[in-house]
Protein backbone atom coordinates (compact mmCIF):
# COMPACT_ATOMS: atom_id res chain seq x y z
CA UNK A 1 0.00 0.00 0.00
CA UNK A 2 2.98 2.37 0.70
CA UNK A 3 4.61 1.67 -2.73
CA UNK A 4 0.97 2.30 -4.30
CA UNK A 5 0.76 5.63 -2.44
CA UNK A 6 3.91 6.72 -3.62
CA UNK A 7 3.14 5.84 -7.11
CA UNK A 8 -0.33 8.27 -6.66
CA UNK A 9 1.75 10.82 -5.14
CA UNK A 10 4.45 10.64 -8.36
CA UNK A 11 1.34 10.88 -10.48
CA UNK A 12 0.31 14.18 -8.65
CA UNK A 13 3.30 15.77 -8.45
CA UNK A 14 3.95 15.24 -12.46
CA UNK A 15 0.38 16.37 -13.56
CA UNK A 16 0.90 19.53 -11.33
CA UNK A 17 4.30 20.67 -12.82
CA UNK A 18 2.29 20.22 -16.75
CA UNK A 19 -0.12 22.97 -15.23
CA UNK A 20 0.01 26.53 -15.82
CA UNK A 21 -0.68 27.25 -12.10
CA UNK A 22 2.54 24.67 -10.64
CA UNK A 23 4.91 26.84 -13.60
CA UNK A 24 4.08 29.97 -11.48
CA UNK A 25 4.67 28.45 -8.04
CA UNK A 26 8.10 26.48 -9.62
CA UNK A 27 9.38 30.08 -10.73
CA UNK A 28 9.09 31.28 -7.33
CA UNK A 29 10.31 28.14 -5.39
CA UNK A 30 14.11 29.33 -5.69
CA UNK A 31 13.28 32.68 -3.87
CA UNK A 32 10.61 34.84 -3.51
CA UNK A 33 8.31 35.53 -6.74
CA UNK A 34 9.38 39.33 -7.70
CA UNK A 35 6.16 40.96 -9.43
CA UNK A 36 6.88 44.57 -10.98
CA UNK A 37 4.55 47.44 -10.83
CA UNK A 38 5.01 50.11 -12.94
CA UNK A 39 2.15 52.93 -14.48
CA UNK A 40 3.67 52.80 -18.29
CA UNK A 41 4.19 49.23 -18.90
CA UNK A 42 0.75 47.97 -17.35
CA UNK A 43 -0.62 50.91 -19.53
CA UNK A 44 0.66 49.72 -22.87
CA UNK A 45 -0.40 45.65 -21.95
CA UNK A 46 -4.39 47.30 -21.10
CA UNK A 47 -3.50 48.68 -25.06
CA UNK A 48 -3.29 45.82 -26.13
CA UNK A 49 -5.08 43.34 -23.46
CA UNK A 50 -8.58 45.06 -23.39
CA UNK A 51 -9.29 45.35 -26.58
CA UNK A 52 -8.81 41.80 -27.20
CA UNK A 53 -10.87 40.75 -23.93
CA UNK A 54 -14.10 43.13 -25.66
CA UNK A 55 -13.91 41.23 -28.88
CA UNK A 56 -13.46 37.97 -26.89
CA UNK A 57 -16.33 38.52 -24.63
CA UNK A 58 -14.56 38.87 -21.65
CA UNK A 59 -15.29 41.62 -19.32
CA UNK A 60 -11.23 43.46 -18.92
CA UNK A 61 -12.48 44.44 -15.01
CA UNK A 62 -12.65 40.84 -14.87
CA UNK A 63 -8.91 40.00 -15.82
CA UNK A 64 -5.93 40.79 -12.93
CA UNK A 65 -2.78 40.72 -14.60
CA UNK A 66 0.34 40.28 -13.07
CA UNK A 67 3.66 41.26 -14.67
CA UNK A 68 6.75 39.14 -13.05
CA UNK A 69 10.56 39.85 -13.04
CA UNK A 70 11.80 36.94 -15.02
CA UNK A 71 13.62 36.97 -17.74
CA UNK A 72 12.55 33.41 -19.88
CA UNK A 73 9.42 34.39 -21.74
CA UNK A 74 6.61 33.08 -20.40
CA UNK A 75 2.77 34.25 -19.65
CA UNK A 76 -0.03 32.15 -18.64
CA UNK A 77 -3.56 31.97 -17.16
CA UNK A 78 -4.49 30.27 -13.82
CA UNK A 79 -7.78 30.29 -11.76
CA UNK A 80 -9.70 33.48 -11.10
CA UNK A 81 -8.70 34.58 -14.86
CA UNK A 82 -5.07 36.11 -13.29
CA UNK A 83 -3.17 36.63 -16.13
CA UNK A 84 0.64 36.76 -15.40
CA UNK A 85 3.33 37.69 -18.01
CA UNK A 86 7.33 37.77 -17.87
CA UNK A 87 8.95 40.73 -17.80
CA UNK A 88 10.98 38.91 -20.58
CA UNK A 89 7.93 38.36 -22.72
CA UNK A 90 8.76 42.30 -23.29
CA UNK A 91 12.39 42.06 -23.23
CA UNK A 92 12.38 39.39 -25.92
CA UNK A 93 9.83 40.49 -28.53
CA UNK A 94 10.61 41.53 -31.41
CA UNK A 95 7.95 44.25 -31.21
CA UNK A 96 4.48 44.53 -30.35
CA UNK A 97 3.11 41.77 -32.30
CA UNK A 98 4.44 39.32 -30.68
CA UNK A 99 3.39 40.53 -27.07
CA UNK A 100 -0.49 41.06 -29.05
CA UNK A 101 0.04 37.32 -30.30
CA UNK A 102 0.58 35.50 -27.10
CA UNK A 103 -1.71 38.08 -25.22
CA UNK A 104 -4.47 36.89 -28.17
CA UNK A 105 -3.30 33.61 -27.71
CA UNK A 106 -4.14 33.59 -23.68
CA UNK A 107 -7.53 35.68 -24.23
CA UNK A 108 -8.61 32.72 -26.11
CA UNK A 109 -7.78 30.29 -22.87
CA UNK A 110 -9.96 32.81 -20.64
CA UNK A 111 -12.51 33.07 -23.11
CA UNK A 112 -12.33 29.05 -23.43
CA UNK A 113 -12.96 28.62 -19.89
CA UNK A 114 -9.88 26.43 -20.30
CA UNK A 115 -8.03 26.86 -16.36
CA UNK A 116 -11.49 26.15 -14.87
CA UNK A 117 -12.08 22.71 -16.62
CA UNK A 118 -8.33 21.52 -15.49
CA UNK A 119 -8.63 20.55 -11.86
CA UNK A 120 -11.26 18.77 -13.15
CA UNK A 121 -9.56 16.56 -15.55
CA UNK A 122 -6.67 16.39 -13.66
CA UNK A 123 -8.86 15.27 -11.03
CA UNK A 124 -10.14 12.46 -13.36
CA UNK A 125 -6.68 11.90 -14.62
CA UNK A 126 -5.70 10.83 -11.08
CA UNK A 127 -9.18 8.27 -11.15
CA UNK A 128 -8.16 6.55 -13.94
CA UNK A 129 -4.39 6.26 -12.60
CA UNK A 130 -5.73 5.35 -9.06
CA UNK A 131 -8.21 2.69 -11.00
CA UNK A 132 -5.26 1.02 -12.68
CA UNK A 133 -3.40 0.57 -9.27
CA UNK A 134 -6.45 -1.33 -8.35
CA UNK A 135 -6.23 -3.64 -10.93
CA UNK A 136 -3.09 -3.82 -10.94
CA UNK A 137 -3.63 -4.78 -7.37
CA UNK A 138 -6.34 -7.13 -7.93
CA UNK A 139 -4.29 -9.34 -10.60
CA UNK A 140 -1.30 -9.31 -8.06
CA UNK A 141 -3.75 -11.27 -5.35
CA UNK A 142 -4.81 -13.26 -7.98
CA UNK A 143 -1.81 -14.26 -9.97
CA UNK A 144 0.69 -13.98 -6.69
CA UNK A 145 3.07 -12.14 -8.11
CA UNK A 146 4.23 -7.90 -8.56
CA UNK A 147 4.64 -7.94 -12.23
CA UNK A 148 0.95 -7.49 -13.10
CA UNK A 149 0.82 -4.90 -10.12
CA UNK A 150 3.49 -2.70 -11.78
CA UNK A 151 2.72 -3.64 -15.33
CA UNK A 152 -1.35 -2.08 -13.72
CA UNK A 153 -0.02 0.73 -12.43
CA UNK A 154 2.52 2.00 -15.04
CA UNK A 155 -0.41 1.30 -17.38
CA UNK A 156 -2.86 3.47 -15.65
CA UNK A 157 -0.53 6.49 -14.79
CA UNK A 158 0.62 6.64 -18.45
CA UNK A 159 -2.79 6.18 -19.56
CA UNK A 160 -3.93 9.05 -17.03
CA UNK A 161 -0.45 11.03 -18.35
CA UNK A 162 -1.39 10.67 -21.82
CA UNK A 163 -4.73 11.74 -21.44
CA UNK A 164 -4.36 14.97 -19.15
CA UNK A 165 -1.73 15.89 -22.29
CA UNK A 166 -3.72 15.53 -24.66
CA UNK A 167 -6.73 17.82 -23.06
CA UNK A 168 -3.64 20.43 -23.04
CA UNK A 169 -3.02 20.07 -26.57
CA UNK A 170 -5.97 20.26 -27.94
CA UNK A 171 -6.50 23.44 -25.14
CA UNK A 172 -3.65 25.05 -27.12
CA UNK A 173 -5.29 24.72 -30.47
CA UNK A 174 -8.58 26.02 -29.35
CA UNK A 175 -6.44 28.66 -27.84
CA UNK A 176 -4.55 29.45 -30.63
CA UNK A 177 -7.74 29.71 -33.20
CA UNK A 178 -9.71 31.81 -30.64
CA UNK A 179 -6.79 33.86 -30.59
CA UNK A 180 -6.41 34.39 -33.87
CA UNK A 181 -9.97 35.14 -34.48
CA UNK A 182 -9.85 37.74 -31.65
CA UNK A 183 -7.04 39.46 -33.64
CA UNK A 184 -8.88 39.50 -37.31
CA UNK A 185 -11.61 40.94 -35.43
CA UNK A 186 -9.74 44.03 -34.77
CA UNK A 187 -7.80 43.73 -37.79
CA UNK A 188 -4.30 43.16 -35.96
CA UNK A 189 -1.71 40.43 -37.90
CA UNK A 190 -1.35 37.68 -36.09
CA UNK A 191 2.63 37.06 -37.60
CA UNK A 192 3.56 37.82 -33.76
CA UNK A 193 2.33 34.33 -32.47
CA UNK A 194 4.12 33.10 -35.64
CA UNK A 195 7.13 34.58 -34.68
CA UNK A 196 6.43 32.96 -31.34
CA UNK A 197 5.47 29.40 -32.10
CA UNK A 198 8.87 29.30 -34.58
CA UNK A 199 11.44 30.07 -32.08
CA UNK A 200 9.32 27.43 -29.67
CA UNK A 201 10.25 25.13 -32.27
CA UNK A 202 13.68 26.00 -32.28
CA UNK A 203 13.92 25.85 -28.86
CA UNK A 204 12.35 22.24 -28.84
CA UNK A 205 15.90 20.66 -29.94
CA UNK A 206 17.14 22.57 -26.53
CA UNK A 207 17.33 20.27 -23.25
CA UNK A 208 14.47 20.89 -20.73
CA UNK A 209 16.82 22.71 -18.19
CA UNK A 210 17.07 25.15 -21.25
CA UNK A 211 13.34 25.78 -22.86
CA UNK A 212 11.65 28.56 -21.94
CA UNK A 213 8.77 27.65 -19.62
CA UNK A 214 6.41 29.29 -22.22
CA UNK A 215 7.22 25.69 -24.40
CA UNK A 216 6.75 23.72 -21.21
CA UNK A 217 3.06 25.47 -20.00
CA UNK A 218 1.98 25.83 -23.96
CA UNK A 219 2.59 22.46 -25.70
CA UNK A 220 3.65 22.86 -29.27
CA UNK A 221 2.45 20.63 -31.96
CA UNK A 222 3.34 20.80 -35.74
CA UNK A 223 -0.24 21.20 -36.19
CA UNK A 224 -0.36 24.04 -33.77
CA UNK A 225 2.08 25.98 -36.05
CA UNK A 226 1.18 24.98 -39.52
CA UNK A 227 -2.60 26.44 -38.36
CA UNK A 228 -1.13 29.33 -37.16
CA UNK A 229 0.96 29.71 -40.47
CA UNK A 230 -1.92 29.45 -43.11
CA UNK A 231 -4.26 31.77 -40.96
CA UNK A 232 -1.47 34.47 -41.47
CA UNK A 233 -0.54 34.24 -44.94
CA UNK A 234 -4.78 33.79 -45.40
CA UNK A 235 -5.45 37.16 -43.29
CA UNK A 236 -1.72 38.77 -45.12
CA UNK A 237 -3.52 38.09 -48.43
CA UNK A 238 -6.82 39.19 -47.59
CA UNK A 239 -5.87 42.60 -45.93
CA UNK A 240 -2.31 43.10 -46.34
CA UNK A 241 -1.30 41.98 -42.92
CA UNK A 242 -1.89 45.12 -41.06
CA UNK A 243 -0.68 45.90 -37.71
CA UNK A 244 -1.04 47.24 -34.59
CA UNK A 245 -2.80 50.60 -33.90
CA UNK A 246 -0.73 53.96 -34.17
CA UNK A 247 1.39 54.60 -31.00
CA UNK A 248 1.56 51.09 -29.94
CA UNK A 249 4.80 50.10 -31.91
CA UNK A 250 6.46 53.19 -29.94
CA UNK A 251 5.04 52.73 -26.79
CA UNK A 252 6.07 49.08 -26.96
CA UNK A 253 9.74 50.24 -27.79
CA UNK A 254 9.82 52.50 -24.93
CA UNK A 255 8.39 49.86 -22.29
CA UNK A 256 11.06 47.17 -23.67
CA UNK A 257 13.76 50.02 -23.03
CA UNK A 258 12.33 50.92 -19.62
CA UNK A 259 12.43 46.89 -18.34
CA UNK A 260 16.00 46.43 -19.76
CA UNK A 261 17.16 49.51 -18.06
CA UNK A 262 15.77 48.76 -14.70
CA UNK A 263 16.42 44.78 -14.87
CA UNK A 264 19.34 44.49 -16.25
CA UNK A 265 23.08 45.20 -15.52
CA UNK A 266 23.72 48.96 -16.33
CA UNK A 267 26.47 47.57 -18.32
CA UNK A 268 24.39 45.56 -20.37
CA UNK A 269 22.21 48.14 -21.26
CA UNK A 270 25.22 50.43 -22.36
CA UNK A 271 26.27 47.84 -24.82
CA UNK A 272 22.32 46.95 -26.22
CA UNK A 273 21.82 50.93 -26.34
CA UNK A 274 25.13 52.31 -27.38
CA UNK A 275 26.16 56.16 -27.82
CA UNK A 276 25.73 55.93 -31.16
CA UNK A 277 21.99 55.57 -31.05
CA UNK A 278 19.94 58.53 -30.80
CA UNK A 279 16.60 57.06 -30.84
CA UNK A 280 13.99 57.87 -27.97
CA UNK A 281 13.97 54.37 -26.33
CA UNK A 282 18.03 54.37 -26.49
CA UNK A 283 17.98 57.71 -24.56
CA UNK A 284 15.49 56.45 -22.21
CA UNK A 285 17.31 53.27 -21.11
CA UNK A 286 20.74 54.49 -20.85
CA UNK A 287 19.09 57.80 -18.77
CA UNK A 288 18.03 54.78 -16.39
CA UNK A 289 20.93 53.34 -16.40
CA UNK A 290 22.96 56.11 -15.25
CA UNK A 291 20.01 56.59 -12.40
CA UNK A 292 20.75 53.31 -11.09
CA UNK A 293 24.57 53.68 -11.30
CA UNK A 294 24.04 57.07 -8.96
CA UNK A 295 24.71 59.61 -11.77
CA UNK A 296 21.37 61.55 -11.04
CA UNK A 297 22.40 64.63 -13.55
CA UNK A 298 23.22 62.35 -16.50
CA UNK A 299 20.10 60.53 -16.27
CA UNK A 300 18.73 63.95 -15.97
CA UNK A 301 20.06 65.54 -18.88
CA UNK A 302 19.13 62.56 -20.94
CA UNK A 303 15.31 62.61 -19.81
CA UNK A 304 15.44 66.70 -20.53
CA UNK A 305 16.00 66.23 -24.13
CA UNK A 306 13.45 63.44 -24.10
CA UNK A 307 10.69 65.56 -22.58
CA UNK A 308 11.30 68.47 -25.05
CA UNK A 309 10.71 66.04 -28.07
CA UNK A 310 7.58 64.59 -26.05
CA UNK A 311 6.18 66.91 -23.73
CA UNK A 312 2.74 65.12 -23.28
CA UNK A 313 4.50 61.68 -22.35
CA UNK A 314 3.35 61.51 -18.85
CA UNK A 315 5.98 58.68 -18.14
CA UNK A 316 9.13 60.68 -18.87
CA UNK A 317 7.99 63.18 -16.26
CA UNK A 318 7.18 60.16 -13.70
CA UNK A 319 10.88 59.20 -14.07
CA UNK A 320 12.52 62.97 -13.56
CA UNK A 321 10.56 62.63 -10.58
CA UNK A 322 11.85 59.20 -9.63
CA UNK A 323 14.91 60.26 -10.14
CA UNK A 324 15.38 63.53 -8.13
CA UNK A 325 13.57 61.54 -5.19
CA UNK A 326 15.79 59.04 -5.18
CA UNK A 327 18.51 61.28 -5.44
CA UNK A 328 17.14 62.88 -1.78
CA UNK A 329 16.36 65.84 -4.08
CA UNK A 330 12.10 65.24 -2.64
CA UNK A 331 11.09 68.98 -3.26
CA UNK A 332 12.52 69.18 -6.92
CA UNK A 333 11.05 66.09 -7.59
CA UNK A 334 7.04 67.38 -6.76
CA UNK A 335 7.04 69.25 -10.32
CA UNK A 336 7.79 66.18 -12.91
CA UNK A 337 5.58 64.64 -10.61
CA UNK A 338 2.59 66.89 -10.31
CA UNK A 339 3.12 67.17 -14.30
CA UNK A 340 2.58 63.84 -14.20
CA UNK A 341 -0.26 63.54 -12.53
CA UNK A 342 -1.94 65.77 -14.80
CA UNK A 343 -0.92 64.29 -17.70
CA UNK A 344 -2.10 60.95 -16.49
CA UNK A 345 -4.68 61.74 -13.91
CA UNK A 346 -6.06 58.07 -13.74
CA UNK A 347 -2.89 56.55 -12.95
CA UNK A 348 -2.60 55.49 -9.36
CA UNK A 349 0.82 54.53 -9.21
CA UNK A 350 1.65 57.80 -10.37
CA UNK A 351 -0.70 59.42 -7.67
CA UNK A 352 1.03 57.54 -5.09
CA UNK A 353 4.36 58.64 -5.75
CA UNK A 354 3.08 62.70 -5.95
CA UNK A 355 1.67 61.75 -2.66
CA UNK A 356 4.86 60.45 -1.51
CA UNK A 357 7.08 63.24 -2.47
CA UNK A 358 4.61 66.15 -1.19
CA UNK A 359 4.59 63.97 1.74
CA UNK A 360 8.33 64.08 2.55
CA UNK A 361 9.34 67.16 0.73
CA UNK A 362 9.27 68.78 4.13
CA UNK A 363 7.06 70.85 3.77
CA UNK A 364 4.09 70.42 6.41
CA UNK A 365 1.96 72.79 4.34
CA UNK A 366 2.13 70.13 1.93
CA UNK A 367 0.57 66.88 3.73
CA UNK A 368 -3.20 68.13 3.00
CA UNK A 369 -2.18 68.03 -0.21
CA UNK A 370 0.07 64.67 0.15
CA UNK A 371 -3.36 62.99 1.81
CA UNK A 372 -5.13 64.09 -1.23
CA UNK A 373 -3.09 62.64 -3.59
CA UNK A 374 -2.72 59.39 -1.92
CA UNK A 375 -6.77 59.45 -1.06
CA UNK A 376 -7.17 59.82 -5.48
CA UNK A 377 -4.84 56.74 -5.74
CA UNK A 378 -6.53 54.43 -3.75
CA UNK A 379 -9.82 55.67 -5.32
CA UNK A 380 -8.29 54.16 -8.56
CA UNK A 381 -6.64 51.28 -6.98
CA UNK A 382 -7.78 50.14 -3.55
CA UNK A 383 -5.32 47.15 -2.95
CA UNK A 384 -2.74 48.73 -2.86
CA UNK A 385 -1.26 48.05 0.50
CA UNK A 386 1.77 50.39 0.55
CA UNK A 387 -0.49 53.24 -0.33
CA UNK A 388 -2.60 52.72 2.83
CA UNK A 389 0.23 52.72 4.80
CA UNK A 390 1.40 56.28 3.56
CA UNK A 391 -2.03 57.51 3.80
CA UNK A 392 -1.73 56.30 7.64
CA UNK A 393 1.50 58.17 7.61
CA UNK A 394 0.45 61.22 6.13
CA UNK A 395 -2.66 61.38 8.31
CA UNK A 396 -0.77 60.96 11.41
CA UNK A 397 1.14 63.31 10.79
CA UNK A 398 -2.12 65.96 10.66
CA UNK A 399 -3.24 64.86 13.74
CA UNK A 400 -5.86 62.34 12.63
CA UNK A 401 -5.31 59.30 14.20
CA UNK A 402 -8.72 57.71 14.28
CA UNK A 403 -8.61 57.80 9.86
CA UNK A 404 -4.65 56.57 9.89
CA UNK A 405 -5.50 53.54 12.40
CA UNK A 406 -8.05 52.86 9.75
CA UNK A 407 -6.27 53.11 6.79
CA UNK A 408 -3.41 51.08 8.68
CA UNK A 409 -6.52 48.22 9.46
CA UNK A 410 -7.32 48.62 5.28
CA UNK A 411 -3.65 47.93 5.13
CA UNK A 412 -3.63 44.85 7.71
CA UNK A 413 -6.86 43.64 5.63
CA UNK A 414 -4.89 43.34 2.36
CA UNK A 415 -1.86 41.70 4.20
CA UNK A 416 -3.84 38.93 6.13
CA UNK A 417 -2.74 40.61 9.45
CA UNK A 418 -6.27 39.71 11.10
CA UNK A 419 -5.40 39.97 14.45
CA UNK A 420 -3.93 43.74 13.54
CA UNK A 421 -7.22 44.73 11.65
CA UNK A 422 -9.05 43.59 14.58
CA UNK A 423 -7.00 46.25 16.91
CA UNK A 424 -6.74 48.76 14.55
CA UNK A 425 -10.47 49.04 13.28
CA UNK A 426 -11.98 48.67 16.78
CA UNK A 427 -9.80 51.28 17.75
CA UNK A 428 -10.88 53.45 14.90
CA UNK A 429 -14.58 52.47 15.27
CA UNK A 430 -14.38 53.75 18.61
CA UNK A 431 -12.68 57.20 17.85
CA UNK A 432 -14.71 58.56 14.37
CA UNK A 433 -18.23 60.11 14.35
CA UNK A 434 -20.82 58.51 12.67
CA UNK A 435 -20.59 58.37 9.48
CA UNK A 436 -19.25 56.77 5.94
CA UNK A 437 -15.71 56.32 7.81
CA UNK A 438 -16.75 54.49 11.03
CA UNK A 439 -19.09 52.11 9.15
CA UNK A 440 -16.23 51.12 7.52
CA UNK A 441 -14.27 50.07 10.49
CA UNK A 442 -17.19 48.57 11.69
CA UNK A 443 -17.14 46.56 8.28
CA UNK A 444 -13.41 45.55 8.75
CA UNK A 445 -13.87 44.90 12.34
CA UNK A 446 -16.67 41.93 11.64
CA UNK A 447 -14.45 40.83 8.88
CA UNK A 448 -11.93 40.12 10.39
CA UNK A 449 -13.91 38.05 13.27
CA UNK A 450 -12.85 34.84 13.31
CA UNK A 451 -16.75 33.40 12.32
CA UNK A 452 -16.84 35.46 9.74
CA UNK A 453 -13.40 34.93 7.86
CA UNK A 454 -13.25 32.48 4.71
CA UNK A 455 -10.97 29.25 5.35
CA UNK A 456 -8.33 30.55 3.13
CA UNK A 457 -8.48 33.96 5.75
CA UNK A 458 -8.30 31.34 8.67
CA UNK A 459 -5.40 29.56 7.32
CA UNK A 460 -3.60 32.66 6.19
CA UNK A 461 -3.65 34.26 9.96
CA UNK A 462 -2.47 30.99 11.04
CA UNK A 463 0.46 30.65 8.76
CA UNK A 464 1.21 34.81 9.92
CA UNK A 465 1.08 33.46 13.65
CA UNK A 466 3.69 30.99 13.15
CA UNK A 467 5.95 33.47 11.15
CA UNK A 468 5.74 36.13 14.02
CA UNK A 469 9.18 36.18 15.62
CA UNK A 470 8.64 34.52 19.58
CA UNK A 471 9.60 36.58 22.29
Amino acid sequence: MRNAFALVLALWVMLATSTPFSAARAQGGAGALVTVRDAETEGLLRAIAHPLFRVAGVDPALVRMTLIQARPINAFVTTGNRLFINTGLIQQSAGAGDLAGVLAHETGHIAGGHVARLPEEMRNAMLRSLAGMLLGGAAAAAGGGGGAAAAGMLGGQAMAQGELFAFSRAQEQAADQAGMTFLDRLGWSGSGLRRLLLRMQEQEMLTVGRQDPYLRTHPLSRDRLEFVTDWVERAGAARGDAGLPAGLEAAFLMVRAKLDGFIDPPLSTWRRYGENDGSAPARYARAIAQHRSGRADAALGLLDGLVREQPSNPWLRELQGQVLFEAGRVAEAVGPLREAARLAPGEALVRLALGRALMEAGDPALLRAAAAELEASLRIERENAFAWRQLAVAQGRLGLAAQADLALAEEAMLVGDFPAVRTLAQRAEAALPPGPLRLRAADLRHAAQRDNMTREQREQEREAMRRRPRP
